[in-house]
């Protein structure tokens, strides 16, 4: 009898108008995570300026939104492994939406700050957004359509400086918070047209609800399955323990492949998932994964929040005073506007590199790059130049922290996958917890030396990090 996989019958389906579906519902959960991160440029000038808050405590309200993250990482990523990517994505959309909107009529700092940690753990599931989709796209495209699903994030950051510019000026923060929550709540009507993961659901021995799923994806897609029936055999023919060369990484791992190793029964518990990801033939690539996007999103979020402040800190510093309070005004917007049309060509950028030279190769490439971009503001510069400066290291962070996002799914087994994936995002939400001590608290007492230096050893250490990385995943099936 023959017989193949979901990597077969993708192949042979190709990108069609359901992955299309997959990619735009996907993309708008990538556009409120965005808009919620941006959002932290604009609130914590707006809350110290009403509330009179010191700058250790604007600071912190950043912060306590990636410390949810972090933990929200963790969570929604085993609760899509256990109960199914569709149930993840829908808990944490729900929980966001109704905290966003909750954070809008916080009475004061104590309950903001408590309202916008929960809005964090929330979003701490956005990442299962990026690994569904991936699930449906077939190897030989998933580089590319990667980077298209990123352009939905530059999308969010665009247009959350574009809302700050507009409401700002006429309305209140307040305003700013409940619009901003708005993306997130259109994506509840929409949940039931949207298919749950056929690799999730062979990886859990569903086969026939698998088959049903490929079966819509042809009928839509206007093509034919394979012949045959699907299957997801547990038992491999391949030796995994003489897989030691990176040559051999490179050979593509089918779904026949998997051992019982590397299947996580759904009873199975969080213990289970993590023992899996520290195994010794992950053990390497989870490490280094933790690190780098660790790294990434240091240096991404720390960059949007320098964005802000380091204009400012400029003029003040420079003149010889203590950082002072100064006026949200049109020049942070146009600023911040600015620097996030970077991530366009941040992600062209990418998009070419990534298949031309690789996953690892593009990741390094665009971090050492960004540290060139960031050498320079070590010293006091213009503001055109430091605007310009900040625009080339923010299509760098954001053309690596694309790459990254699309590695670490093509690395893990379907059945560890989204945990895989929120272990490593929480690692990162360290790296936003960390950033606004040095964005915003290192400037504003005028040591930006010092700052930029922080910025620039991170950096530095993640492109070798890439550099260390087992194997490369270009054209590689998902197992």
């Amino acid at each position: 009898m023959e017989t193949y996989t979901t990597d077969d019958a993708l192949t042979a389906m190709g990108f069609g108008k359901l992955q299309g579906l997959v990619l735009v519902y996907a993309g708008m959960g990538w556009v409120a995570e965005a808009m919620e991160v941006m959002l932290l440029s604009f609130v914590g000038p707006l809350i110290r300026e009403e509330w009179k808050i010191s700058a250790q405590d604007e600071s912190l309200l950043s912060s306590v939104v990636f410390l949810g993250m972090l933990i929200g990482a963790c969570g929604w990523g085993y609760v899509s492994d256990k109960y199914g990517r569709r149930t993840g994505l829908l808990l944490s959309t729900l929980f966001t939406t109704g905290m966003g909107f909750l954070s809008a009529l916080s009475p004061n700092y104590l309950c903001l700050m408590a309202l916008r940690f929960l809005v964090g753990v929330g979003l701490g599931g956005s990442h299962v957004y990026s690994s569904w989709f991936l699930e449906f796209v077939p190897a030989q495209n998933r580089g590319f359509w990667m980077i298209i699903f990123s352009f939905f994030w530059t999308i969010g950051t665009v247009l959350e400086a574009s809302l700050a510019w507009i409401v700002v000026s006429t309305l209140t923060w307040r305003w700013l918070l409940a619009l901003t929550a708005i993306p997130c709540f259109l994506l509840l009507p929409f949940f039931g047209i949207t298919p749950e993961s056929p690799r999730y659901l062979c990886a859990q021995n569903r086969i026939s609800d698998a088959t049903l799923v490929l079966e819509r994806i042809a009928e839509t897609n206007q093509a034919t399955l394979p012949p045959g029936v699907l299957v997801y055999p547990r038992d491999g023919e391949v030796d995994h323990s003489t897989l030691t060369s990176e040559a051999d990484h490179l050979l593509p791992l089918r779904e026949k492949d998997c051992t019982d190793d590397d299947v996580i029964s759904p009873k199975s518990g969080s213990a289970a998932a993590l023992r899996s990801l520290l195994s010794r033939k992950l053990r390497r690539s989870t490490l280094l994964l933790w690190f780098v996007f660790y790294a990434n999103s240091f240096a991404y979020y720390g960059l949007v929040l320098l964005t802000a402040q380091l204009s400012n800190a400029n003029r003040s510093c420079a003149s010889g005073l203590k950082y002072v309070k100064s006026e949200t005004d049109a020049s942070l917007y146009k600023d911040t506007f600015v620097t996030s049309l970077a991530e366009i060509p941040g992600l062209i950028a990418s998009a070419l590199l990534v298949e031309w030279f690789g996953r690892k190769a593009t990741m390094w490439c665009l971090l050492f790059t960004c540290c060139g971009f960031l050498g320079p503001l070590v010293f006091y510069q213009s503001e055109l130049w430091t605007t310009g400066l900040l625009f080339g290291a923010r299509a760098c962070a954001m053309g690596s922290y694309t790459v990254v996002c699309l590695y670490a799914p093509e690395v893990y087994p379907t059945s560890v996958r989204s945990t895989g994936v929120g272990i490593a995002t929480a690692m990162g939400r360290v790296g936003g917890i960390i950033c606004p001590l040095v964005a915003v608290g290192m400037l504003r007492s005028c040591h930006q030396m010092e700052a930029i230096i922080v910025f620039e050893v991170v950096l530095f250490l993640a492109a070798i990090a890439c550099m260390l990385f087992p194997f490369e995943t270009k054209g590689r099936a998902m197992n």
